[in-house]
């Protein structure tokens, strides 16, 4: 990567010969005969087809007007483009629906071709499109769309193909070439792992087309088709790696929450049984209840509370059972015993009706002695992802394999922890000796920046992160960050939004706050739920507005 991609024209042909250099060295047993031989014609290709094939397989969409293909760099359209032509990688003559033809032109050019048929002309391109579409539902190329347009169009056949390549690289499809830009800029700064040559997130020629098979999937879904169709495709699927059957379970989870909202229950509760991902089961209950099946709800619900998968379902299932056995003609159970939360009352002029809640109770109860932080899930993440840098970023197996990644891949599998049980025993070992506020001092300095899936960068100045180290008892550090690793993806939300801290007593206090109407959710109870029986100074602030003037 080049300090400044600006310094380099073709700082983008760079970056995409250095994916397929890369590709070609850990992946090639998994390459199909089409992206071999499209890696060596690319190879052989002269440099401005090169550049201007990867100028347009960067950009959006597929189809591009030839006139807009013009690069300093690149020179000639024409002549670069004529390789690519003879290469069938982009077609100069390719059908374009109605639409695809609107996004080409502009205003005036549409005007002058559809003049007779279009009835306002001072309308919105998007009002013409839908009176015109009805007439005009055949493609045709643009020369058959526009005869007297001078002007070609270029679309890119081998999208897909690239597509394929860019989910190689970085086992995923959010991630797209702009991440090397961000990073040479310095925009993005990723830790630097050490890993084989033969790391790779796709195992197999056959975990690359599983994963292209659930994309299509999830967008034919997300795309109107018919769940039925939808459905028997994600059924369909099977595979042994473990990753691909998660999606799979993912997408059945959508398509049975898709069923519930068209109340087909019966489809719902079938979708729900053949899916294993989290939550599934306290969905296939309540879809037992509102169908009126309480007898199977009761059944199931019971069975789960014998082994709850989560602090989620266990907490869920202490709302429902009781509801059950109720419906059932059961005996009313008794109310668990909870420990009434600190409540605090706030009666506040809105000052400033673009500020939230949280920021007036924070200029409400801030002092000079006793500073208050809106930080929500922002500190104990942080000061945990500083403390357990190294057992986040351990170069394990399967956790990194590639340059752009904010953390390992599989940091919500459920053996993230048990996979590191001894680096992350070391690293809260310093919690229990002092070393531990030192530590994340230098790795506040040493990591500044580095993206990081538990450090908020934003949030965190040296102000608060002293604050929290002289404030924060270990004990409680220790606590939270074990209860972090019990549960990452549930767990790392829902923590209160404010918190004050008293420097000279060495002491703190966590603040939810609830605006008018606003009530707590089940994350953030189970949050104060720990706090309390960890003995956390925690409250609750409820705030009504004050009427003005009053």
């Amino acid at each position: 990567m080049t300090s400044n991609p600006l310094e380099n024209p073709l700082y983008y042909l760079h970056n995409f010969q250095q994916v397929l250099a890369w590709l070609e060295l850990r992946y090639a047993d998994v390459l199909s005969p089409e992206e071999q031989a499209f890696i060596a014609d690319f190879s052989a290709l002269a440099q401005p087809s090169q550049a201007l094939l990867v100028r347009m397989v960067m950009r959006k969409g597929c189809h591009f007007r030839s006139s807009r293909l013009a690069y300093e760099e690149i020179g000639d359209t024409g002549a670069a483009v004529a390789p690519l032509v003879r290469l069938g990688w982009v077609d100069e003559q390719a059908p374009l629906t109605l639409e695809e033809l609107f996004n080409l032109l502009q205003k005036a050019e549409i005007l002058q071709g559809f003049q007779a048929l279009i009835e306002q002309p001072k309308g919105r391109k998007s009002d013409w499109l839908a009176a015109l579409a009805p007439q005009f539902d055949e493609p045709r190329s643009l020369g058959q769309w526009c005869p007297g347009l001078e002007d070609r169009v270029c679309s890119l056949t081998v999208m897909a193909l690239c597509d394929r390549l860019r989910l190689m690289f970085f086992g995923n499809l959010y991630q797209d070439w702009s991440e090397f830009v961000l990073a040479d800029l310095g925009i993005f700064t990723y830790e630097k792992v050490e890993f084989h040559d033969d790391a790779r997130a796709l195992r197999s020629r056959a975990d690359v087309e599983g994963f292209i098979y659930l994309e299509d999937c999830r967008q034919r879904f997300e795309a109107g088709a018919a769940l039925g169709e939808v459905l028997a495709a994600a059924r369909a699927f099977a595979s042994d790696n473990p990753w691909l059957q998660r999606r799979r379970d993912k997408l059945l989870f959508l398509l049975g929450q898709h069923g519930e909202r068209l109340a087909d229950w019966p489809l719902a509760a079938a979708i729900y049984q053949d899916c294993a991902y989290p939550g599934a089961r306290m969905r296939l209950i309540r879809v037992f209840e509102r169908s009126g099946d309480y007898p199977r709800a009761l059944l199931l619900a019971e069975e789960a509370g014998l082994a709850p998968q989560s602090a989620a379902e266990q907490q869920q299932l202490l709302r429902v059972l009781p509801r059950l056995r109720r419906k059932l003609g059961g005996p009313a159970a008794p109310r668990g015993g909870v420990r009434p939360l600190l409540r605090l009352d706030l009666s506040l002029p809105r000052s400033d009706p673009q500020l939230s809640v949280e920021f007036h109770v924070q200029a409400h109860l801030h002092e000079v002695e006793a500073p208050v932080h809106y930080v929500e899930n922002s500190l104990i993440n942080s000061l945990f992802g500083l403390l357990c840098w190294p057992a986040i970023f351990a170069p394990l197996p399967g956790a990194f394999f590639h340059p752009f990644q904010r953390g390992p891949a599989d940091l919500l599998s459920e053996n993230f922890h048990a996979r590191r049980a001894e680096l992350f025993q070391a690293c809260l070992a310093e919690l229990d000796d002092g070393r531990y506020a030192q530590t994340i001092r230098q790795r506040y300095l040493d990591k500044w920046g580095v993206q990081s899936p538990f450090v908020f960068w934003g949030a965190l100045d040296e102000a608060l992160l002293e604050q929290a180290l002289a404030c924060l008892p270990a004990a409680h550090l220790r606590h939270w960050f074990e209860r972090l690793l019990q549960d990452i993806k549930a767990n790392r939300a829902g923590m209160p939004d404010l918190i004050q801290f008293w420097p000279q007593q060495k002491t703190y206090r966590m603040i939810e706050v609830k605006g008018p109407g606003d009530r707590l959710q089940d994350n953030q109870l189970r949050w104060l739920e720990f706090c309390q029986q960890h003995q956390m100074p925690v409250a609750v602030c409820y705030v009504q507005w004050a009427e003005q003037g009053a």
